[in-house]
């Protein structure tokens, strides 16, 4: 019955040094790291912007010009006016409200469009669901699966690990690391007061110390041959004696902590050829960190991680995370369907005139575009 005590007081004991033996440690991380290199800011690419922003500022009023146009033509459209050029008679009434309403069309159709990619939000029993909302689940696993294929697998990883030989600089700045602690005085005097305290503590128990004495003399009698003549005199001497060896041997662990702090100076020894001995066994550290990291990285599922997290964004945040990105882009189509739509009206006015015009603009536009990126070049 006395064991159970004896061994829960020396695992107690045991772990209250070890925490204290962490936090030593932890006092020495945090020490050293102050000196440490900080973490290069990662460069995030800045939004890119239209050139001229003025051309959004002017798209942006396209659809209540037409809106104005569209509500004056119940007033006045070009009533009863005409004109004669290149010999060919231009009817004037009706342009505004066929020039407005078209590009009014072009302008909702392209709204309407692109709101369908996201809304409704969840599904309506009429109005249906956005497009993107409706297909979360499809688009999350054809992400992920583009993700795990091509950007980012474990056979990438294991390349990309390879050829930047990360494992071998960490090992190396690990070394120094733990040089740099080992180094310091102060963690080797408080490490040699920790030892000789725990021992001094451990030894100073007599349940722990006679616990000791058993195991040792347990470990003596199983360490000499069977009926040999060492294992012989043993047992002769512990009949004789009985008590006394036991004594002798609790007496010699009473010595044990003057005896360790004399001989902890052989720890300054060994810890000074601690960074030594991991320089020379450096090849060995990094086939053995190297091959835990595969190992991880092989049970690593970036298919099923990716996808996962990307089912529990809600259809606001995912809206957001596609509008961050495109915004500016999807402004521009929306209300470029304005221009384009008035354009359109023009074309049902005057469809000869209006395509031969609208051949004209496109390639000076096209034209220019090609001169200016040579000027540049």
């Amino acid at each position: 019955m006395s064991k159970e005590p004896n061994s829960n007081t020396f695992k107690e004991q045991t772990k209250q040094y070890g925490r204290q033996l962490w936090e030593l440690i932890q006092n020495q991380v945090q020490k050293h790291s102050s000196s440490e290199e900080t973490v290069p800011v990662k460069y995030i690419p800045p939004k890119k912007t239209t050139e001229h922003p003025w051309l959004m500022i002017l798209l942006l009023s396209v659809p209540y010009l037409l809106l104005v146009v569209f509500i004056v033509s119940f007033f006045w459209d070009f009533n009863n006016m005409t004109a004669d050029l290149f010999g060919h008679n231009f009817s004037f009434e009706g342009l505004l409200r066929i020039v407005s309403v078209s590009g009014l069309i072009g302008f909702l159709t392209n709204w309407l469009a692109i709101t369908m990619l996201f809304r409704p939000t969840h599904k309506r029993p009429l109005l249906g669901q956005g497009l993107i909302p409706a297909q979360k689940d499809r688009i999350a696993y054809r992400l992920a699966r583009a993700v795990s294929e091509d950007l980012i697998n474990p056979q990438i990883i294991k390349q990309k690990i390879h050829e930047s030989q990360a494992i071998a600089k960490y090992r190396e700045k690990a070394t120094v690391y733990v040089k740099n602690i080992i180094d310091d005085p102060e963690f080797r005097a408080s490490l040699k007061v920790l030892v000789v305290s725990y021992v001094d503590e451990m030894i100073a128990d007599p349940e722990v110390r006679s616990s000791i004495a058993k195991k040792l003399m347990e470990q003596i009698d199983d360490a000499i041959e069977e009926n040999s003549f060492e294992k012989v005199a043993l047992r002769a001497y512990s009949f004789l004696k009985g008590q006394e060896m036991q004594d002798l041997v609790e007496s010699a662990l009473v010595k044990l902590p003057t005896g360790i702090e004399h001989g902890l100076n052989k720890m300054d020894t060994f810890l000074d050829e601690l960074p030594a001995k991991l320089d020379e066994h450096g090849s060995v550290i990094e086939e053995m960190v190297t091959g835990l990291l595969y190992k991880l990285i092989n049970q690593l599922d970036v298919h099923a991680l990716v996808e996962d997290n990307l089912r529990q964004y809600d259809e606001k945040k995912l809206e957001n995370l596609i509008k961050n990105a495109s915004n500016d882009q999807l402004k521009y189509i929306q209300y470029l369907g304005a221009v384009l739509g008035t354009f359109g009206g023009f074309i049902i006015w005057e469809p000869v005139a209006s395509i031969l015009l609208l051949a004209f603009i496109i390639s000076f536009t096209v034209m220019a575009d090609i001169l200016i990126q040579r000027l540049k070049k």
